[in-house]
């Protein structure tokens, strides 16, 4: 039996991409042949466009990210697989500004390869084209992971702040060396006391007992390297921030997202913000900015992930630049 309200499982992805176009079609156009949503709002000042995406089920990301302060152009593919290289091809060619394109890419090998095929055929036809590549997660950082580190809750905050930047007028290279920067300054981790449901199968995409965690989970459902005893949050919450601060050694502000995979609700969220806010403030790290909701999910997985980004007044600043998308504005 079906779990997800939709015509067909081809359809769905399809049939939310026309329906998120007509919700928000002050903000966005979708592209009827390739699939790609476009900014009807980006600033003038840019000279570069932003354009990223990634399998479907992770919304609001990338679509709706897609606006005045943030992205040029979303590629969503099917869901969890990567967009198509001719997808990325023409959002990318729809997109660009005089200076070019740069592509955020998460780091799954689907996406790096689409979008490396699609910035080759931007180069044969002139268009320059640069690749800022993301991989924050903290649970993936293995010598055993030939891929390296995924790219999860990180590609929120560094497209806003990369938004920002092109605002401002950046070239393609100052904004692909910003991003990069923004990338080695960001770890997330995340855990889940339940997989999200198979779209194929309507089954949980992975088994775990009550009591159980699955400590360092992916936004694919990816097992993670343990499956923990669950506990009280205040030790769940103090073993994950202390392994971010481990790994980040930030020695100023910090940008922090607290975010819900799908099925985790408000209340849950916040109180696992009030730890994490506490845990920072005992340990003497200014906690200068914080995201609290559902902003890349993994379907339905009752789960949360902790972002922390290392900043700087720089960054500071340009975080705290308006924005207006679908999915965030201030």
């Amino acid at each position: 039996m079906a779990s997800y309200f939709e015509n067909s499982s081809d359809a769905l992805v399809p049939d939310a991409l026309k329906g998120f176009a007509r919700a928000h079609a002050d903000l966005v156009t979708l592209d009827p042949e390739y699939g790609f949503l476009l900014s009807r709002t980006a600033a003038p000042s840019r000279r570069v466009a932003l354009l990223s995406g990634g399998g479907a089920g992770h919304e609001p990301l990338h679509a709706g990210y897609v606006g005045r302060g943030m992205l040029d152009a979303a590629c969503p593919g099917r869901v969890f697989a990567s967009p198509h290289n001719r997808q990325v091809y023409e959002g990318s060619l729809a997109a660009a500004r005089e200076e070019g394109v740069l592509h955020i890419v998460k780091n799954y090998t689907g996406d790096r390869i689409n979008f490396g095929i699609a910035a080759e055929r931007l180069a044969h036809r002139g268009v320059p084209c640069a690749r800022v590549l993301i991989d924050d997660d903290l649970a993936s950082d293995s010598a055993d992971i030939a891929s390296g580190r995924r790219g999860t809750g990180g590609t929120v905050l560094i497209e806003k702040i990369l938004g920002a930047a092109a605002d401002t007028g950046l070239g393609l290279t100052e904004l692909q060396e910003l991003g990069t920067r923004l990338a080695g300054r960001c770890r997330t981790l995340a855990v889940a006391s339940a997989a999200h449901t198979a779209p194929t199968t309507g089954e949980p995409a992975f088994p775990l007992a009550t009591g159980e965690l699955e400590y360092g989970v992916g936004i694919h459902g990816e097992r993670a390297q343990e499956t923990v005893p669950r506990e009280p949050l205040r030790g769940l919450v103090e073993r994950m921030t202390a392994a971010l601060l481990d790994a980040l050694a930030p020695q100023g502000p910090v940008i922090a997202l607290v975010n819900g995979l799908g099925a985790v609700t408000p209340l849950e969220l916040y109180a696992v913000h009030g730890e994490l806010a506490a845990l920072l403030d005992a340990r003497g790290t200014d906690l200068a900015r914080a995201l609290v909701g559902d902003y890349i999910t993994a379907l339905d997985m009752r789960g949360f992930s902790v972002t922390l980004l290392a900043a700087d007044p720089e960054i500071l600043s340009l975080y705290d630049a308006p924005v207006h998308t679908a999915a965030l504005r201030w």
